[in-house]
């Protein structure tokens, strides 16, 4: 017995004519009888393809400015019907119903009209009814029928159509591949619903992407891992890589944290990325001369790094970057000679994004847990001058308070809790991950010692700098640990039960330091 499935009547209806006519062309040729609706009949006409009005199939007229074509039993009965049974068969032969034993279906783009910023009527005219209700009939009953959803499924089913007709395993890879479909197509319905009426978590979330890569393996070689696309916000997600060795779980992780740490900033920046965490981030007139700022504040940590840019990647800055390994440059775009630079390192895996992710734009964070998942709005959080709070004696200078918010905004990409030393735009010591604050200070501090020593210079780069805390110091010895570094201005969020006492501390050292409001935990 086989389970190959001659195909005899195909029905097809789709929003996206990509690959339509070669496809109606092979129907034709392999003596299928194709039954169509309106633009996808007119285009298979248009090309010489002999098709059939769905209104002439079923002999019911297209109403409703076309919200009813195909809901009729003319079709769905030739779908659903099982050949299989005898009282199917007889049914269906009583009612006229000729069985369909293809159905290539693609839907209305509702989240590309959403993404296009389209009113609300113009969206709610592209949700489709009829197209997921043909795609869920065939793929339920996939013993009998096959139902394509996509372009990239077309070569595989001229194939079949060459040898004969469609086989069983190929007919339940594609209905799994259309009921994923219909619920992403469901749930991107679900959520424009939701954010109309400004639910932000809605009683049921559904979350949904597209399958990017296969990676090799996840975090560690023994668990296993895949990239999936969610939307088109700049990144890793939409990077085209020019060169190197296939992207891994990590890599895509860390490349992800420093692009999104390096867009935050309007001046020509270079954030370097370890684990996860910045190991240096600086801004200059220049990409090069940022680079080598931003290597300045931990060259033992660069190397073998994430390196992001947010600026056309030049000559000048790849021919100093190519200097030591990174794994992953990522960038808006780079030149043709710094494309040649970074040609003659060929580990060195290069992504051009087409763009920046904006930082003040919403969108949401989860995180699974076991049993469920926690969702949160992304950290957009941003802070100026305005929002600042002078809480000492002493204010801060004009270059100090630049250089303040500069320290913040690398601290909230840096893993809680997290101390920033910056001097110049430029980080100087990095305290990432520590269960205490006070050991954050003291990292940060020291990786200032051990990078001036790096550097040939005779007193530690954290002399002379600012410091940011991404949570409240809990108690003055945090303060003090950074005061002892060198740090002459602090920034904090404030809102601690002993601000008084930290406060105090600060004014007996002449420090100056400013509250945010604003906490930038990151776990």
């Amino acid at each position: 017995m086989t389970d190959i499935v001659a195909v005899q009547r195909a029905l097809v209806s789709v929003s996206d004519k990509q690959g339509l006519v070669p496809l109606g062309h092979a129907l034709a040729a392999a003596g299928v009888h194709v039954v169509s609706t309106g633009g996808s009949a007119a285009a298979l006409r248009a090309a010489g393809v002999p098709v059939t009005e769905v209104a002439d199939h079923t002999g019911f007229p297209e109403i409703l400015d076309g919200r009813v074509k195909t809901l009729v039993p003319q079709i769905h009965g030739g779908i659903l019907g099982r050949r299989d049974r005898p009282e199917h068969v007889a049914q269906m032969q009583a009612h006229n119903i000729a069985p369909i034993d293809l159905v290539v279906v693609n839907l209305y783009p509702f989240e590309a009209t959403v993404a296009q910023g389209a009113g609300a009527e113009d969206c709610i005219e592209n949700i489709d009814i009829g197209g997921p209700a043909l795609i869920r009939a065939a793929a339920k009953n996939h013993s009998h029928v096959a139902i394509v959803t996509d372009p990239a499924q077309y070569s595989a089913l001229v194939t079949a159509l060459a040898h004969g007709g469609t086989d069983l395993a190929s007919r339940q890879r594609w209905a799994a591949e259309a009921y994923a479909r219909t619920a992403a197509y469901d749930a991107a319905v679900a959520a424009w619903f939701s954010g109309q009426q400004g639910v932000e978590f809605p009683p049921r979330m559904t979350l949904s992407g597209t399958l990017r890569q296969t990676l090799r393996y996840g975090e560690n070689p023994h668990q296993s891992a895949a990239f999936y696309a969610t939307d088109a916000r700049p990144g890793v997600a939409t990077a085209a890589q020019v060169q190197g060795k296939e992207l891994s779980y990590n890599n895509l992780n860390d490349t992800d944290a420093a692009f999104e740490c390096v867009a935050e900033f309007d001046a020509p920046t270079v954030a370097i990325v370890k684990h996860a965490n910045p190991c240096g981030v600086a801004s200059a007139p220049t990409l090069a001369q940022a680079w080598d700022a931003a290597l300045r504040c931990d060259p033992m940590s660069a190397f073998g790094g994430i390196v992001a840019v947010n600026r056309t990647l030049d000559a000048a800055a790849a021919e100093r970057i190519a200097a030591i390994f990174s794994e992953v440059i990522v960038a808006p775009d780079a030149d043709d000679a710094a494309q040649a630079i970074l040609s003659r390192k060929k580990n060195v895996r290069l992504l051009l994004t087409g763009g920046l992710p904006d930082p003040a734009a919403p969108g949401q964070i989860i995180r699974t847990l076991a049993g469920g998942f926690l969702a949160q709005s992304r950290d957009a959080g941003r802070i100026g001058r305005a929002d600042l709070r002078v809480v000492t004696r002493r204010a801060p200078t004009d270059a100090e308070l630049d250089d303040l918010l500069f320290a913040f905004r690398v601290c909230k990409h840096v893993k809680s809790n997290a101390i920033v030393y910056a001097r110049d735009a430029a980080t100087v010591g990095i305290g990432a991950g520590q269960m205490s604050r006070v050991d954050s200070a003291r990292i940060a501090a020291w990786k200032g010692q051990e990078a001036a020593r790096a550097a040939g210079r005779d007193h530690r780069l954290t002399e002379g700098s600012v410091v940011a805390s991404d949570a409240f110091f809990p108690f003055a010895d945090g303060l003090e640990a950074t005061i002892a570094a060198g740090a002459l201005a602090v920034i904090q969020p404030g809102g601690s039960v002993r601000d008084a006492e930290v406060i105090a501390a600060a004014d007996a050292a002449g420090v100056a330091m400013v509250f945010t409001g604003m906490r930038h935990f990151r776990h």
